[in-house]
Order: structure tokens, then C-alpha cells, then sequence
């Protein structure tokens, strides 16, 4: 779609920022970055050069995004926490007929997202949701994974996340969110729900990173892999923090009841966002400041079982920015149509394509070998 119109809600923040920037960087579209902050977008527009446009947004307000969406293409929504903001940002796309993609990162903000499956069909209105790092790559990853077999059955993934890759209150609070609820995962064809902070595995990623022990926590992938993925079976996610130590210190927090409601952990979010240089050195050494996703298939192929397992390590900005800022130029070549409904990564792209486009940004995907694990 030549000289295609981009909003970017929350393009001040640090992953939406990273968006913007992938998006001016090709040339191929307009780019408008609203956000709150309009001196951080204002900054941000002025050291990327001519062209970019600069909207107030406020994501509280029905008539501000009705305001800022008017005479967009395309809303691409960074505005977190998603649990807070995602479903109403993705009804007024729908209302003012915007096709819309999100980096949501709730479990059950996706659950209220794909209930406006109905409303964006009556409407003409495509919505991408969970094109991030994880959901997002880690969704294409599976079924790029899964297309190499003749059946894939099982699926695990496994995120690391560091104190030392994002400054963002969002991802603070998508954390305590994640890992203080009962979340829901995919067992013998169904959905359960089992507690955050159990499940603990050891998984093997490349260094800096190494092995970690990681734990069941909320995210959208077990809820919507098995509604755009035919035969699974089972479907886990686990996520970990660095340094490890804080893994304990979430634990604790738990455990003492500083955690166990919405004022609490808003309150406690903005307290570890002032500590985070403290929290980056816990245990006497800085956290690597990178992030990563690995996803491991099980399945069949020519009747014989067979696991395939891939790795991507980067910093958390590009692992989640540049997927959704992909997408959006693939729309606007003509390379992917998004029907009208609502759709996970792994429901409407080619993970061929879309791996391609990663490598093109030095986004390094790599094949772990089941035997070693390294």
C-alpha cells in the first residue's frame, strides 16, 4: 500500500520507539509516533529527521485515540501494560475502521482481544495481535518448527528477560502481572490453569545467558497456538529473570503478600523501576543486557518422532519492536493481507518470510541440536 499512514501508540516508549525507528528507517511509509510523553516523541522525531509527524495520545481517552487514529492505515499499539490498555485501544481501531497490530503480552488480554474477533469482521478491521518478541517470534518460531514435520504434537518455550534491557515501567508490571496469577497453559487437549511460579525447568541458551531454571508464567502463547495450529497436544511456556537472583526476590515479595493486588503491584512497579540500577547487580555481577526466546516442537516425521528447537538472543527493543515494524511493511508491499477477524502471528504470516526479514535486521535465529542442547 504505497505512502501507507502508521500510528504508532506509545512510539515514545522504549520498544514502540524501537518500531518507529525500523518504520522511518525503510522509507516505505508515514510515520506518525503518538504517545503522552509528546517531549520524548518530539526528541525522538527530531534526531530520526524530516518526516515524522508527533501526536498527543492518551490512551484513557476514547475521543483522544479516536483524534489521533483519524486517517491512519495502520495502528501498530506499544501502550503497556496491556492488561490495562490493550482491549480498549484495539476497540477504537475497530471503531474508526484502522487496521490495528499490538505487542500484547497478557494472557488474558488476548483472551479479550480475540473475543473482538466478531465485532473487527462486521467492521472490515484486521487485527495482528502478539507481534513481539514473545508472543511474536516465539509463535513463528513454532510453526516454522512444526511445518518441518509431518505432525508437531508438543510444544515448549522458554523466555529470558533482563534487568539490564529495559528501563520501561510496562515490562515491570507485565512481570508482577505474569508471574502472580493462576495461568493458563495447554494439557491433553485442553486448557488448564496451573500456578505461576511452578513447573521449574533447567533450559540451556547460549551465553552470556547459560542455562537457566525457569518457571510457568502468564503469556498469550498456550492460548492462542492451539486455536491457529492444528493437533497439539500440549503447549508450555516458562519465563526467567537476570540476574537470578531476582527470581528470588520476586518469590519473596509473594510470599509477604506485597503482591497480591492491583494497587500493590502498581505500587511496587514504580519502586523496582527506581531500584533497577541496584537490581541490575544483584549477586555482585551485571546482568547481560540481552534477552531471549527458545522454542522446542516435538512431533513426527516419516513416522518417527522427532524435536526441533530454535534460539534467538538480542536486546529486548529489537526482539520486540522490530517484528511488528516488519509486519507493517509487509503489508505495506502487498506481501501479507491480513484478513478481517483477529489473528496471532502464527495464524496469518510465513514464518519463512518473516525469519527472512529478521536475518535481513541481523536478528540471528539459531537451530539447537536436541542431542546437546547447546
Amino acid at each position: 500500500m504505497a505512502n501507507m499512514n502508521v500510528v504508532i501508540l506509545g512510539g515514545a516508549g522504549d520498544m514502540g520507539g524501537r518500531v518507529v525507528k525500523e518504520l522511518y528507517k525503510s522509507g516505505e511509509v508515514n510515520v506518525t509516533v503518538a504517545d503522552y510523553r509528546v517531549d520524548r516523541a518530539q526528541k525522538l522525531a527530531g534526531d530520526l529527521g524530516p518526516g515524522v509527524t508527533v501526536k498527543f495520545a492518551d490512551a484513557n481517552s476514547r475521543a483522544s485515540l479516536a483524534e489521533v487514529l483519524r486517517g491512519a492505515d495502520l495502528c501498530i499499539n506499544c501502550v503497556g501494560p496491556f492488561y490495562r490498555y490493550a482491549f480498549d485501544i484495539a476497540a477504537a481501531a475497530i471503531h474508526a475502521g484502522v487496521n490495528y497490530i499490538d505487542i500484547c503480552d497478557d494472557d488474558d488480554a488476548t483472551l479479550a482481544l480475540l473475543s473482538l474477533d466478531g465485532m473487527a469482521r462486521r467492521k472490515n478491521v484486521s487485527l495482528l495481535i502478539g507481534m513481539g518478541w514473545t508472543p511474536g517470534i516465539s509463535n513463528l518460531l513454532a510453526l516454522h518448527a512444526a511445518r518441518q514435520m509431518d505432525a508437531a504434537e508438543e510444544i515448549d518455550m522458554t523466555w529470558v528477560g533482563s534487568a539490564s534491557d529495559s528501563e520501561g515501567i510496562a515490562v515491570i508490571k507485565h512481570v508482577l502481572h505474569a508471574v502472580t496469577r493462576r495461568t493458563p497453559m495447554y494439557e491433553d487437549y485442553r486448557w488448564v490453569e496451573v500456578p505461576a511460579l511452578t513447573g521449574e525447568k533447567a533450559v540451556p541458551f547460549p551465553e552470556p545467558i547459560g542455562t537457566v531454571n525457569a518457571y510457568y508464567c502468564g503469556h498469550p502463547e498456550p492460548v492462542t497456538l492451539p486455536r491457529f495450529m492444528d493437533g497439539l497436544k500440549r503447549v508450555s511456556l516458562r519465563g526467567y529473570l537476570l540476574p537470578q537472583e531476582l527470581n528470588q526476590l520476586t518469590k519473596t515479595l509473594i510470599d509477604l503478600e506485597l503482591l497480591n493486588s492491583m494497587p500493590k503491584k502498581d505500587a511496587l512497579a514504580g519502586l523496582l523501576q527506581t531500584m533497577l540500577p541496584f537490581l541490575r547487580n544483584l549477586g555482585g555481577k551485571a546482568a547481560p543486557p540481552l534477552s531471549g526466546i527458545r522454542v522446542d516442537v516435538a512431533g513426527h516425521k516419516d513416522g518417527r518422532p522427532v524435536i526441533k528447537s530454535y534460539c534467538a538472543v538480542d536486546s529486548m527493543d529489537r526482539l520486540t519492536g522490530i517484528p511488528p515494524a516488519v509486519a507493517a511493511l509487509l503489508v505495506a508491499r502487498g506481501m501479507l493481507v491480513l484478513p478481517a477477524g483477529v489473528y496471532a502471528p502464527e495464524g496469518c504470516l510465513d514464518p519463512a518470510v518473516f525469519l527472512a526479514e529478521l536475518a535481513q535486521r541481523k536478528i540471528e535465529v539459531k537451530e539447537i541440536a536436541p542431542e546437546n542442547g547447546k
